[in-house]
């Protein structure tokens, strides 16, 4: 019993903060959180990382609104990719059988390579 510790929590119901801790509390979801004790400790302890992350790293907040900001347009491109692709795919292949018998246009030897941004291709 000696590794059990307990404290006691009081919440101000007058201060916005105090309320809304309190409300989440009352509200959890049982099936995410064990006890509300479990939710405590995790709360807990993500704030107190999070400030000694910050206390090293002063840009890591930054870093992390960006990284989650790419990742939400990474998940829109593969959704719309999800969406268009068959349709792009089905056009494309359409196209394709149309133009089976045709010669292509003759083209020229020479490639166009002014509008290559060279930099953006070696990084």
């Amino acid at each position: 019993m000696g590794k059990i510790k307990s404290t006691t929590l009081r919440f101000n119901l007058d201060k916005p903060e105090q309320r809304a801790a309190w409300e989440y509390l009352q509200n959890l979801d049982k099936e995410k959180y064990k006890s509300v004790n479990h939710a405590i400790t995790l709360a807990v302890c993500d704030y107190f990382e999070r400030q000694e992350r910050a206390e090293y790293d002063p840009f890591f907040e930054s870093r992390e609104r960006e990284e989650i900001f790419v990742q939400r347009i990474v998940e829109a491109l593969e959704q719309s990719l999800e969406k268009g692709l068959p349709t792009f795919l089905t056009s494309y292949l359409l196209k394709l059988v149309g133009t089976a018998g045709v010669q292509p246009v003759e083209q020229s030897t020479e490639q166009n390579t002014d509008n290559v941004d060279w930099d953006f291709l070696d990084g």
